[in-house]
């Protein structure tokens, strides 16, 4: 547990609230005090887009790590936790949904803003500040002045760049047949006859006239001859490009409303 002597030091350093396993879940906002010992008992973290929101968490456990407080709970934990008004005062019945959905188990103490430094119990006095020209008194409080102020909540949204996926270049190799047909020659032998005639009469009479003789020719064919060559065909490479569309954004939204509580003879 954290002690009160550590709140103001926690608040000057803007640091975040984390969970134990190194999730940041938010900054630091508020440190609510126990109403009775002042012992930090609550710290707000200011979570959802923008940190527009703030979830309660409790310190029972926690430890200051740095600039840091560490809690034992998850980011998820946290930002479930039952939505309570950051006030700077914190019910009993907003105590008890908040200690059940953490699993823990408290009496019915009140607590408050430890650094909004105004005191937990109001005295209730029926008065008329002169000087303001306030009139009636504020039964929330002490009273401030003659109107009271509507607030809302507004949406602001935005945009946060996330990694969605990676993509690669692979390049492998595949084997696959290619047939290509090739013209071929090649010699066969051809029996030629000619008669004997003059011109050939001397070289037929040249030798004996009865011999065994044997001539021989070579023959020569063509086979096809593979060669193969590696050649550049393209050049491949990755690109992105920047796709907008429209994603509707449905979110709740608070606002103050203020009306009149009484007969109709003190409203005339």
């Amino acid at each position: 547990m954290l002690a009160k002597e550590h709140i103001d030091d926690l608040l000057q350093r803007n640091g975040n609230v984390m969970s134990t396993d190194g999730d940041k879940i938010g900054s630091i906002s508020q440190v609510y005090a126990d109403d009775d010992n002042g012992q930090p008992t609550w710290v707000t973290a200011r979570t959802g887009l923008f940190g527009t929101s703030e979830s309660f968490v409790p310190l029972e456990g926690a430890r200051a790590e740095g600039d840091d407080i560490v809690v034992p709970y998850t980011k998820d934990q946290v930002k479930d936790a039952p939505r309570v008004d950051t006030d700077g005062h914190l019910e009993p019945a907003e105590e008890e949904r908040l200690y059940a959905h953490y699993g823990l188990v408290r009496g019915s103490q009140t607590y408050t803003d430890a650094t909004a430094g105004r005191d937990a119990d109001y005295r209730e006095a029926d008065y008329t500040d002169t000087d303001s020209g306030t009139v009636g008194r504020d039964t929330s409080g002490p009273t401030t002045d003659d109107a009271m102020t509507r607030s809302e909540e507004r949406l602001n949204v935005g945009t946060e760049r996330e990694a969605t996926g990676r993509v690669r270049l692979r390049k492998y190799v595949t084997t696959e047949n290619v047939t290509q047909t090739v013209p071929v020659q090649r010699e066969e032998v051809r029996l030629e006859r000619e008669p004997i005639t003059d011109a050939n009469r001397g070289a037929a009479l040249s030798g004996p006239g009865i011999s065994e003789e044997e001539h021989e020719v070579v023959l020569h064919e063509e086979r096809p001859v593979v060669e193969k060559e590696t050649v550049p065909v393209e050049r491949v490479r990755l690109d992105k490009d920047t796709v907008t569309e429209e994603v509707t954004v449905n979110e709740e939204v608070r606002k103050e409303r203020i009306e009149t509580d009484g007969d109709d003879a003190a409203r005339r």
